[in-house]
């Protein structure tokens, strides 16, 4: 609420009797959706207002006190990032996006140059140096670059260090590597939630927050560059070297022979507007484009949007990285049984209804049922959205022929993070639109969204089980196009690459 006039020691808590009396003339009050009355944030009456008299016309106020029983401090009660400048505070978290979507281009590019490994720790230095540096940043513009720079980062570290993974475990272990590294993020949900609870002051927070992130540069030493990616920079010798010491680690005997036969042929390569050339591939790339755009949004607006629900603001977001175990254990079993057709749509669809379906709980349910009903909904949302998220990457990128399925991957994850920078403004409607459709109206549009996605994805074909094309001929007709003879093979007796939908080149641009 407004900070009273002429007292400097004014809290948001009551502070007695007297305390009590000059609020009741100061602060005009309101009903909010639940029909009780509560104080406008945003106003003071100019003169105060006697008993059962109200006072002198409303003004907008420039100082406010906040409550503290959930956060001591953040940055935008530092800086009143509040009524007419709450935009202010959603325009903050579509820039950390932004520097995502950018760092996912330029740092992906980076790594195909210079290496996985370089790549991952330079984005980390850039990392702890700029989340570091967020802790003191004392207006809103340097938060802003600093926040940019932190999600530039962020793109580089989990890109580098997801396709370094995927390129070191060979084709029948990629499906796994791709979904377990999920596992690892959703921990990061967890403990971020335990962190905030712990550290409610966000300086503090920051740093505690940032200085993890110095432990990965021990991974100089830990981790070898990619064969995959040496062998493709004809660097022979030393994706040898690291070759043989995968061998010994996992107990295969490799001849010299072998080593010597290690070969990176140059392959036709295409570009995204190949994928356009014909309505098959234009409709199924539209479809694929959406649904990482409609599953990114949805995926991380959800969890931006568990402050608005009701109940405990720490056991939500709890919550909200909790049900992921789940949602990647769902499709470790399911993904190469049911296929990614029929899982991806369930996942889309169920997830969209449940969100949706919270208009109900809101508008129809009693208060203390709403907490529950409300909160179980939503989660049951992200269960389907980060389920869904897994299972497109896989699907998508054995949608698109080998030729193009780089650049078509690069372009997916794009449409992805510009998802990411929608989501903050549509979890923030609750805060622009009153009464209880505005605290449903983040999950409709996100629940909404999601349902229009999962039945767009209908159009696609299934890839399990199937050959995967090769060449824009080949995508033209699948899943009827004739098998190709795979141009690298894995087995016993030979140490190449397999024609598969994580190829050495498809993941440089996650």
């Amino acid at each position: 609420r407004c900070k009273l006039p002429n007292y400097p020691n004014d809290t948001f808590l009551s502070q007695g009797a007297v305390h009590d009396d000059l609020v009741k003339a100061f602060i005009p009050t309101e009903l909010n959706a639940d029909n009780e009355v509560t104080y406008k944030q945003c106003y003071i009456f100019s003169t105060p207002a006697a008993v059962n008299v109200t006072g002198g016309p409303e003004q907008s106020c420039s100082d406010w006190v906040y409550d503290k029983t959930v956060y001591e401090n953040t940055f935008a009660s530092e800086q009143n990032l509040i009524c007419g400048k709450a935009i202010w505070a959603s325009n903050a978290k579509m820039i950390f996006f932004a520097g995502v979507f950018v760092g996912a281009l330029l740092l992906g590019a980076l790594s195909d140059k210079i290496g996985r490994k370089k790549t991952l720790i330079l984005s980390v230095l850039g990392l702890l140096a700029s989340s570091l540096a967020v802790a003191w940043a004392d207006n809103f513009y340097l938060f802003c670059v600093l926040r940019f720079i932190v999600g530039f980062c962020c793109a580089g570290t989990f890109m580098s260090a997801f396709v370094l993974g995927m390129e070191i475990v060979g084709p029948s272990k990629r499906l796994w590597a791709g979904v377990v590294i999920e596992y690892f993020f959703a921990l990061g949900l967890v403990l971020l939630c335990l962190v905030g609870y712990l550290v409610r002051e966000w300086k503090y927070n920051e740093i505690v927050l940032s200085v993890p992130s110095a432990f990965i540069l021990v991974y100089w030493w830990l981790l070898p560059e990619s064969p995959r990616w040496l062998i493709n920079r004809g660097k022979f010798e030393e994706a040898k070297v690291i070759i043989r010491k995968i061998a010994k680690r996992n107990k295969v005997e490799v001849t010299e022979k072998q080593l010597d036969s290690l070969e990176c042929d140059e392959t036709a390569t295409g570009q995204l507007w190949h994928l356009f050339t014909s309505r098959v591939l234009f409709v199924r790339t539209i479809v694929i484009f959406i649904n990482w755009c409609v599953v990114s949004m949805v995926y991380y607006g959800l969890s931006l949007n568990s402050g608005s629900l009701a109940g405990d603001f720490y056991l939500n977001f709890f919550l909200t990285g909790l049900v992921e175990f789940p949602a990647y254990t769902l499709c470790l079993v399911l993904l190469d049984r049911t296929g990614r057709k029929k899982l991806h749509c369930a996942c889309m669809v169920l997830g969209g209804l449940a969100c949706i379906s919270t208009i109900f709980t809101v508008l129809y349910l009693e208060k203390r049922h709403q907490i529950y009903s409300t909160v179980i909904l939503a989660m049951l949302g992200k269960i389907g959205a980060a389920a869904a998220f897994a299972v497109i990457y896989v699907w998508s990128a054995e949608l698109y022929p080998t030729v193009v399925r780089n650049v078509g991957m690069g372009a997916s994850s794009s449409c992805a993070r510009i998802g990411g920078m929608v989501s903050p403004y549509i979890a923030d409607l609750s805060t622009l639109v009153d009464g209880h459709f505005g605290q449903a109206l983040p999950l409709v549009v996100f629940g909404a969204s999601s349902v229009i996605a999962g039945l767009l994805s209908l159009i696609l074909p299934e890839t399990l089980g199937a050959n995967l094309p090769e060449t824009i001929e080949d995508g033209k007709a699948f899943p009827n196009h004739e098998k190709k003879s795979a141009k690298y093979q894995e087995n016993g007796s030979s140490i190449t690459m397999n024609n598969e939908a994580f190829s050495p080149e498809d993941c440089t641009k996650f």
